[in-house]
């Protein structure tokens, strides 16, 4: 379904909008995450996930931002790639929880956050 660039895509605009509560276009996608391809290249891997529903837009012109459907993806991703990590550890839970604890938080309330 997501090949490994569009996997890339997803994950940097998740990451930039946990970050800056702001919808981030190609062309910073682009120069801020080093894709190795064009911002050309990256719009129109961010129009199919758009069409696949991993992205919205807040209008015409505007930069991406994830969908609910990004955000589980997203969350699956963190869970199971950690998973080896976890069942070795007693304490594994709490490893996790360290490294995705401001996520979770921003995703419960971005304005919050936001305002720091």
């Amino acid at each position: 379904m997501l090949d490994d660039r569009k996997l890339k895509i997803l994950y940097a605009i998740i990451d930039s909008y946990i970050n800056t509560s702001e919808p981030i276009g190609s062309r910073t996608i682009s120069k801020q995450y080093d894709m190795g391809v064009s911002s050309a290249t990256v719009r129109n891997e961010m129009s199919d996930l758009e069409e696949l529903g991993f992205l919205n837009k807040a209008y015409s012109s505007s930069g991406r931002i994830p969908s609910d459907k990004a955000y589980r993806h997203y969350v699956n991703y963190l869970l199971s790639s950690h998973f080896d990590e976890i069942s070795k550890n007693t304490y594994g839970i709490d490893i996790l929880s360290k490294h995705i604890n401001e996520k979770v938080k921003f995703l419960k309330n971005p304005q919050k956050l936001s305002r720091r």
